[in-house]
């Protein structure tokens, strides 16, 4: 199966912070599969570290008021290509990122409060078929 991950799972460090959210779940599922590494922020133009950014009103937004949403959105239209380009038939993507969040995203108030919804790019994957896992549910069979 090929499978689309985002790059921090993996440990690549393109985390806002210049860090990773490197997951041995994620590691582990992805074992004897083909795998596409993506950063849709990264391949978007953002910088690593960049300041952190969450979903204000439908737009993505730095924690300083900068509209940031343009390279969002770039970045998810190119990682979206990418996993066409590479037949992925699954995606695995990081847990509550405004690019990535398949199940809840921070609430865009900057405190760390969590709500339901998802980030441009998980979206992005699902408007086009393509099936997305929250990496916090890897081990989870009854979550697909």
């Amino acid at each position: 199966m090929k499978i689309l991950v985002s790059a921090c799972l993996l440990g690549e460090n393109c985390k806002y912070s210049g860090g990773n959210n490197y997951s041995e779940k994620a590691a582990a599922f992805v074992q004897g599969h083909e795998v596409i590494p993506v950063c849709p922020e990264v391949l978007g133009g953002l910088s690593v570290p960049r300041t952190p950014a969450e979903i204000v009103n439908g737009e993505v937004v730095t924690k300083d008021g900068v509209s940031v949403d343009a390279a969002f959105r770039a970045g998810a239209a190119r990682a979206l290509a990418i996993a066409k380009e590479n037949g992925v038939e699954l995606a695995i993507l990081q847990p509550r990122s405004p690019s990535c969040g398949a199940a809840e995203v921070y609430d865009g108030t900057f405190t760390g409060r969590k709500i339901p919804g998802q980030g441009v790019f998980a979206a992005l994957l699902r408007e086009n078929g393509i099936p997305v896992r929250d990496a916090d549910t890897l081990g989870n069979t009854a979550q697909f």
